[in-house]
């Protein structure tokens, strides 16, 4: 497992400098997700690709592409246009965004891209969610693995797909083989009656990323490590197995973000 930090968490910092920090502390992997200050997905050049990909290589930084950013296609609405659009043209946009990140994902060498269903918009019968979903998500893995790229879905609280029982719906109904599962920590006890632990051991085959962040009571809050009620010990071993990144995700830390990603980095270990 390596273990690596979200730039989300790193919102008032540049890119570099974020980099930098990470691999100052003793990160092993970043999880950089593309947005309007970081790595912009349509603005940034294959000439910047590369220079960002030998830079990764210089701090010893595996990366995977997350694309949670909020507002990077519409200034006024967060995380949409999604897949699950009425309206195909809202579709595409996010859909070519996704095979965007999929492409910036090759160039710097990350061999995973993270993606989630986004909420339903009322108009989206619940029927044409899944369809547009499924179809979404296909050619997205269609797309990724011609680049040799793996695409690892997120259920999330609050979106369309929010369990894991819902995750196993859409992966079999997708059967691609580049698809596989990311799985949040944070998440599990939000929408499971098992714990992380027990999930990590349950989708062990499938899990191709993972985001690291407490909780408490159930509630999807993104607490930092050690502030809520997680078994870290039992997680960690769960996780000896797994050879990708397990990312902390803190976005809400950004404020703080040297000293949080140091904070996180020593609690993993402590737990560890």
């Amino acid at each position: 497992m390596l273990i690596g930090y979200n730039t989300n968490g790193f919102a008032h910092h540049a890119l570099d400098d974020a980099m930098e920090i990470l691999a100052e502390l003793g990160y092993d992997a970043i999880s950089i997700t593309p947005d309007v200050h970081h790595l912009p997905p349509f603005a940034t050049s294959a000439r910047e690709l590369r220079r960002l990909r030998g830079r990764l290589e210089g701090l010893g930084l595996t990366p995977v592409i997350e694309t949670g950013a909020r507002y990077v296609l519409d200034a006024r609405r967060k995380h949409r246009p999604n897949l699950l659009e009425p309206d195909a043209a809202g579709r595409a946009a996010r859909a070519e965004l996704l095979r965007r990140c999929a492409e910036i994902a090759a160039e710097i060498g990350a061999g995973v891209i993270s993606i989630w269903s986004g909420q339903k918009p009322e108009a989206t019968p619940p029927e044409d969610a899944d369809r547009f979903l499924a179809e979404g998500v296909a050619g997205l893995c269609d797309a990724a693995a011609a680049l040799g790229v793996r695409v690892a879905f997120e259920p999330e609280p609050g979106m369309w797909v929010e369990s894991l029982a819902q995750w196993e719906r859409l992966r079999d109904h997708v059967a691609h083989p580049s698809l596989g599962l990311t799985l949040d920590t944070g998440h599990v006890p939000c929408t499971e009656a098992i714990s992380p632990a027990a999930a990590i051991r349950r989708h062990g085959s499938e899990l191709l990323n993972v985001h690291l962040d407490d909780g408490r009571n159930g509630v999807h809050d993104h607490l930092q490590i050690g502030e809520g009620e997680l078994a870290w010990g039992e997680i960690l071993i769960a996780l000896r197995d797994f050879e990708g990144v397990a990312a902390v995700e803190l976005s809400r830390h950004s404020h703080d973000a040297p000293r949080a990603a140091a904070a996180a980095l020593s609690a993993l270990r402590r737990a560890g």
